[in-house]
Order: structure tokens, then C-alpha cells, then sequence
């Protein structure tokens, strides 16, 4: 009969082995063009209670991986081609479809990217979380009713009781996230999945989510694999990381060696190509460049070799995912070599940005306010933008920053004239564009050109990159000859960064970054003095991202253009900004140099923006105090009185109901409309007091080593 001691180096050796097992997993998807290999011989392990991040660019196999995992590929199309997925010593690959549908039900939840596609719109919120409860834990419907409502408490769902009567389009997006959470957990599972579960998020819900997660992993002691781009989450939230690039992984390590130390040059590249917080402005931000290789034509050997700096003869060979130090796994002939991390980017020239203070745009009281009138004006007026005063110089980036339906776009529509505001004067050269028709407006729009979000959908896809650049100069007869105009397309396109036979190409052949440049190229098209930038980046891969903001910075240089930059993204603000203004449900709360609002942010709610975004380094994230914002946006169809922060901010008393805030100046060219402003000293910084100097003192002075 066994010992108890021998009882216990069983069970000890049960802790140790992995909870998930994956073990050279090769994924295939059918195309008419024949079988693409989109994940090759992949390879990790995630321990009980252990958060896992898959991290790499758009397309490189983390989604594929692990949804061949919970065998939800495609039927038609996808199939595991090789290796073995165990899970708790069960291999899942081997499994009936009854088995595994059982499996992933009560042992595997999965959280989805976007909540709006993944919850059903026709049933209540309760029948949904009820659902799993109902067919895996064999529930009566009093008790998964009951339960239910203890899931939405658990997730942070305030009046539990009454959401359960509601539908997914009565909840925020923050809430459908929450609900899907509980659904994920509402088996107690081992193991969660979240596939980029906080994208489609505002910074500050994005924070709340991810904080929820962890605790959940931690108090249920919960297995978590995280798939996800953005690297200053991984250090936070990450035990361990897996890099993946073109279907495999490159380099597998504990979040702190991989940040201190990462050892393959495109972790390395990914490292340095992410927009930081902490490091003050330079003049450029750092890219890998080239783009991902196309699956139909891999390269021979390091699938990486083609961008990277280092490559040398051997890359010719594929290097197999070796161990370079306990836990540490790469995938690269030079591993165990010191490589000088400064070769990952091309500098280029310091260019010499003068600043004027010429205004060349202002909205002086501008409001733009929604419904509220006629047959179905009933439930109220939307505040879109509410009392607006802002300047903008020439030859200056101003950018606008704040959480989804703050009012950005609206803003950028009315300078863009695409809306006409409800009160006050839009002047651009002291000429009221407000009031323009006809052919003033027509002149006008030269003037003024816009960058959009999403580069495919603001591209016609039936005409050729020609074609769309060519159009507006004919309809401007801006030149004189189909002749002058072809040269004048290839003139743009090479400003941008593509060759001139790109212009025989349709979007659709295309990459994201070179369907932005096309975008820009567009808009450079009309010889513009001002450029509306509306998320020009978001859309885009970090690696891709730094590209298309130094692109912007050197049009701007050669052409004089000014910028209003419209982002979510605070990081990527700091690095192309001279001013930002943070907005707030319709109106402006903060104003200041970029330096002094990074510096020293005075309004709660800059504050509250700054704190929710994660600083890609480990050691920073353990040092800085995470103060959530809690509650979401209200609606601008019934705004707080007073201070429409109020209902969300730490220093609200009962005055701030009463009185709504001027935008009043507090220092040289630094304002801020808050009752409640705390001295400089006491803003909390965005880095550690023993990280600060060494962070900010040399990271960005010129000829200053480069690291993460």
C-alpha cells in the first residue's frame, strides 16, 4: 500500500505537469491557390493557475493555434495536419465531436474579441449565461437563474438582477465583455482562452477587464492563455510569453527574462517598436521593416530572415526552438550571441520642426448636437460636442485624445465641414468654413483633407490605386493632361513610401500599412495645409504603426502640413503630438504641450487615462500604483449636470453637480476645467521614483544606447 509521503510526490508531480500540453500542433487551411500551412509545428505549455501570452503580429498563427485547441475550425476549410494537444493527459485532437463540445463547455471557456458578435441579439443576456449552466451542470432553471445572477455580481456587473431582463444592445461594450467573462466561468473551467478580449475597448474599460481576469485566474486558481498584440498588457498581466511569427513560435520565456532579455531579433524588434509612455519624444519612432511573408511563398530557413538585421549565411537552415537557459526557449542561430539591439532600426535624420504660432485653424463655442427636434426628436438631444474652444497653429500636430464617443470623429467632421455645427464659428484663415456653400465649400475642402481609420473601407474597391489618386485631380483639373496626372500619381506615391507601379494595383492586393500610405497619398493629392488624421494607426500592427507615424512626420516637415490627430492611443499621441487636448463626453477637460501634460497631467480624468495604459516593461508595471476608473461613459443624450466627469471621478464633492468647469488656463499655455485641480507635486508620476532617472535621462538623448 502506498506511503503518505509517496502519495504526496504523486500529487506534487501532478502540480507539475502542464494543465495544457501542445506539442508540434500544424494547422492547414484549403485555398484555391492550395493548402496554406497557417501554424507549423507549434509548441507550449500552460501550468494550472499560470497566465500564458500569445503575442505577434496579425496573422501569425496565435488565433489559428487555439482554435484548433478547442476544435473550432472551420470544416471545410481547416484541419490539424500533425501533433497533439493534451490536455490534463487527455489528447483533445482525438476526441468526438460530442466529447470535445462537453469538454469545452464545462473545462474550457473562451472569451471572444468583439461581445456584439459572439452574444446572440435576439435572446435576453439571463437565458444566455444560463445556457451553459443549464447543459453541462444540469441546473434547474430557478438555480442557473440564481447562479446567473451571482456570475454577473462576480464579473462586477452592477443591478445584477435587472441586466438579466436586458439584451446585448442595452449593454455597454464594456458590460458585453463582463457578461461574456461569466459565461466563460460559469462551469468553474481550468482552463480560459481570451482572444484579444479587450481591442475593441476603451483604455480605461480595457484596465477594468483585464484587472477582473487576473483576479479570476487568481482566486479560482484558473489556467489563462491571453492572445494579444499589445505588449504593455503582457507585462502586467503575463506569467509567461510565447512569440509566434509566420505560424510558429520564435521565442517562449517568463515575462521578466523576455522584457530583460529577449534573445530573438524579432522579439527584440517588437520590443522597441512599441510606443512608450515613459520614454519622452523623440523624433522617430523605431519599425521593423518589411512585411510578414506571405504563407503561399515562405522563405527558405528563419522565416524572419528577410527583415532582420543580423541575418547571416546559416539563416538559410530553419533553427529548431532550443533551450538557451532553464525556461527559456528561441528559435534563432545566434540565440546565445549578444546582439547589438541599436541594428533593429533605421534612424534616419533628425529633422528640424519649427514651430509657429500662427493660427491657422479655430473653434471658437462649437457645439454639434443630434435629434431632439421633429417626429422623433422625443427622447432628447444628443451632445456630441458641447461648447468647444480650441486653436490650432500652423505647422503643429494638435492631438485629440479620450474614450469612444467622447465626440473625436464629430469634431473631425465638423472641421472636415462633413456636419454642420449647431452654435458656434469654425474659422480657418479667419473665414468662417461654417457658413460656406457651394463653390466656397468646394474650394475649401482642398484646404482641409482627412486620413481615415480604416484604409480598406475608405477605398474604393473596384478602381485601381490610380484610379483613386487621380480622380480628385480631375475633378479639381489640377492638371493639364492625362499625362501630367499619371506622373503626378507616381510623384505621391513615391513620397509615400510605394513604387509607381503600385498604381496598377487594386486595395485588395495590398497590406494594411500600404493600403494607409495609400490613404495619405490620397489626401496629399490636393496639395492640402491641413490634415484631419482620424485613427490613422489603430488599425495597423505595432510594427506597422511606427512606419505610418514617421511617414506622417516627414510629409509634415517637407510640406509645411498641420495635424489634427485623432487617436485612443496616449503612447502614440506622445511621439507625434506638439499639443494634446483630452476630451470628455463632448467637451474639453485638459489643453497643454505635450511634454507638460505627459509630465505632469492636472484633470482627474488625463490622470485616470494615463494610469489605465500598461508601460511595456515589467518593472515599471510591478512600481506604479493602478488606480482603476471605474463606471463607464454616460450618455451624451442625458450628460451630469455640472462637471460631466463627476459621476466617475475620486474628487467629486457635491459642487461639482452644480457648476460646470471653464476651461481656465493654470500655467504658460496649460489649461484644464476641473473645480478640483490638485497641485503639480501631487500627480502621481507615470514611472517609479527609482525607475524615473534611469528611464528618462538617456532613453531618448541622441546617440544613447538603445534597449527595450
Amino acid at each position: 500500500m502506498p506511503s503518505a509521503s509517496s502519495d504526496r510526490l504523486l500529487e506534487q508531480a501532478s502540480d507539475s505537469r502542464p494543465l495544457l500540453d501542445v506539442r508540434a500542433l500544424s494547422v492547414e487551411f484549403a485555398t484555391r491557390q492550395g493548402s496554406v500551412r497557417a501554424v507549423d509545428k507549434a509548441s507550449f505549455s500552460v501550468r494550472r493557475g499560470e497566465i500564458v501570452a500569445l503575442v505577434g503580429e496579425s496573422g501569425c498563427g496565435k488565433s489559428v493555434s487555439v482554435l484548433a485547441i478547442l476544435g473550432l475550425l472551420p470544416q471545410q476549410t481547416g484541419r490539424v495536419v500533425g501533433g497533439e494537444v493534451l490536455f490534463d493527459g487527455v489528447d483533445l485532437l482525438t476526441l468526438s465531436d460530442d466529447a470535445m463540445r462537453e469538454r469545452r463547455g464545462r473545462d474550457i471557456g473562451m472569451v471572444f474579441q468583439e461581445p456584439m458578435t459572439s452574444l446572440n441579439p435576439v435572446l435576453t443576456i439571463g437565458l444566455q449565461v444560463m445556457e451553459p449552466l443549464i447543459a453541462h451542470l444540469g441546473m434547474t432553471q430557478t438555480a442557473a437563474r440564481a447562479r446567473a445572477k451571482e456570475l454577473l455580481e462576480l464579473v462586477g456587473i452592477p443591478d445584477p438582477a435587472q441586466r438579466l431582463q436586458q439584451y446585448p444592445h442595452e449593454l455597454s461594450g464594456g458590460m458585453r465583455q463582463r457578461v461574456m467573462i461569466a459565461m466563460a466561468i460559469s462551469c468553474n473551467p481550468k482552463l480560459l482562452i481570451a482572444d484579444e478580449p479587450t481591442t475593441a475597448l476603451d483604455v480605461t474599460v480595457q484596465a477594468q477587464i483585464l484587472e477582473l481576469m487576473k483576479d479570476l485566474s487568481q482566486r479560482l486558481d484558473i489556467a489563462l492563455i491571453f492572445i494579444t498584440h499589445n505588449l504593455g498588457i503582457v507585462a502586467r498581466y503575463a506569467d509567461r510569453v510565447v512569440v509566434m511569427y509566420a505560424g510558429k513560435p520564435v521565442e517562449q520565456a517568463p515575462v521578466g527574462t523576455l522584457f530583460e532579455s529577449p534573445r530573438h531579433p524579432y522579439t527584440i524588434g517588437l520590443l522597441r517598436v512599441v510606443p512608450r509612455l515613459d520614454r519622452l519624444r523623440g523624433d522617430r519612432l523605431e519599425t521593423i521593416e518589411g512585411l510578414p511573408p506571405n504563407f503561399m511563398n515562405l522563405p527558405s530557413g528563419c522565416r524572419f530572415a528577410p527583415r532582420c538585421p543580423w541575418q547571416v549565411a546559416k539563416c538559410a537552415e530553419e533553427p529548431s526552438l532550443d533551450e538557451l537557459e532553464p525556461q527559456h526557449r528561441v528559435a534563432c542561430w545566434r540565440a546565445s550571441e549578444t546582439l547589438s539591439r541599436a541594428a533593429t532600426l533605421r534612424r534616419g535624420e533628425a529633422s528640424a520642426r519649427v514651430q509657429k504660432k500662427t493660427i491657422l485653424l479655430s473653434l471658437k463655442g462649437v457645439s454639434k448636437h443630434f435629434g431632439g427636434e421633429g417626429m422623433f426628436g422625443g427622447a432628447g438631444k444628443t451632445r456630441a460636442v458641447d461648447g468647444v474652444t480650441l486653436a490650432v497653429h500652423a505647422g503643429e500636430t494638435l492631438g485629440l485624445v479620450g474614450e469612444s464617443g467622447c465626440g473625436k470623429t464629430t469634431l473631425g467632421r465638423l472641421v472636415l465641414s462633413l456636419e454642420r455645427p449647431t452654435a458656434g464659428r469654425i474659422l480657418f484663415e479667419d473665414q468662417d468654413i461654417a457658413r460656406l456653400r457651394g463653390g466656397q465649400l468646394r474650394r475649401n475642402r482642398r484646404q482641409i483633407q482627412a486620413v481615415f481609420q480604416d484604409p480598406y473601407s475608405s477605398l474604393n474597391p473596384r478602381m485601381t490605386i490610380g484610379q483613386i489618386l487621380s480622380e480628385p485631380m480631375s475633378v479639381y483639373r489640377m492638371a493639364d493632361n492625362r499625362g501630367a496626372i499619371a506622373d503626378r500619381v507616381a510623384e505621391f506615391l513615391e513620397q509615400v513610401g510605394l513604387s509607381a507601379d503600385f498604381a496598377a494595383r487594386y486595395p485588395h492586393m495590398l497590406s494594411g500599412g500600404q493600403r494607409q500610405r495609400v490613404g495619405i497619398a490620397r489626401a496629399l493629392a490636393m496639395q492640402p495645409r491641413f490634415i484631419v488624421c482620424d485613427e490613422p494607426v489603430s488599425a495597423l500592427d505595432v510594427s506597422i504603426q511606427g512606419q505610418i507615424v514617421n511617414l506622417l512626420r516627414d510629409i509634415q516637415t517637407k510640406h509645411g502640413l498641420t495635424y489634427l490627430f485623432i487617436a485612443h492611443d496616449l503612447a502614440v499621441v506622445r511621439h507625434i503630438a506638439d499639443r494634446v487636448a483630452v476630451m470628455y463626453l463632448g467637451q474639453i477637460m485638459e489643453l497643454a504641450d505635450s511634454a507638460a501634460l505627459y509630465a505632469s497631467p492636472r484633470h482627474p480624468y488625463t490622470q485616470a487615462l494615463l494610469n489605465a495604459i500598461p508601460i511595456p516593461d515589467p518593472r515599471v508595471e510591478r512600481g506604479r500604483a493602478k488606480t482603476l476608473l471605474r463606471g463607464e461613459l454616460p450618455s451624451p443624450r442625458n450628460p451630469p449636470s455640472g462637471c460631466v466627469f463627476r459621476t466617475r471621478c475620486p474628487l467629486a464633492s457635491a459642487e461639482c453637480a452644480e457648476e460646470r468647469p471653464a476651461l481656465k488656463e493654470i500655467s504658460a499655455g496649460h489649461f484644464a476645467a476641473c473645480l478640483k485641480l490638485q497641485p503639480s507635486a501631487m500627480v502621481p508620476s507615470l514611472v517609479p521614483a527609482h525607475l524615473g532617472a534611469e528611464r528618462l535621462a538617456g532613453a531618448d538623448r541622441p546617440g544613447a544606447p538603445a534597449g527595450p
